[in-house]
């Protein structure tokens, strides 16, 4: 059974930073593109990040870039995104899931087939 267990969201004053990790079980982390993304009330779901398994490529969306860094870890089949200098407008639900198929998922994570539950970011100012 597929399972994506996220954790390490909190509360951060703005500027600070978090790392949030994507547990997996039922699958290995570096056979699939694993995708971060994430929801604001009353905002549509984003895209993140994301890592392919099919050539270790990342993605990363315009209002992140630079300042989170997503990572897989084998030994521990988690999948991590490091978030620094962050703002308030980083405050969301941040979630993590799975592309099966790798090729249709492409660089962006599209497609994903399994979602966490779902861990809260919030940025005080």
């Amino acid at each position: 059974e597929v399972q994506l267990v996220e954790s390490g969201g909190g509360l951060v004053e703005a500027g600070g930073s978090l790392r949030l990790s994507c547990a997996a079980s039922g699958f290995t982390v570096d056979d699939y593109a694993i995708g971060w993304f994430r929801q604001a009330p009353g905002k549509e779901r984003e895209g993140v990040s994301c890592i392919s398994s099919s050539d270790g490529s990342t993605y990363y969306g315009d209002s992140v870039k630079g300042r989170f860094t997503i990572s897989s870890d084998a030994a521990s089949n988690t999948v991590y995104l490091q978030m620094n200098n962050l703002v308030p407008e980083d405050t969301a639900v941040y979630y993590c899931a799975v592309a099966v198929d790798v090729v249709r998922a492409g660089p962006y994570c599209n497609d994903v087939d399994y979602w966490g539950q779902g861990t809260q970011v919030t940025v005080s100012s």
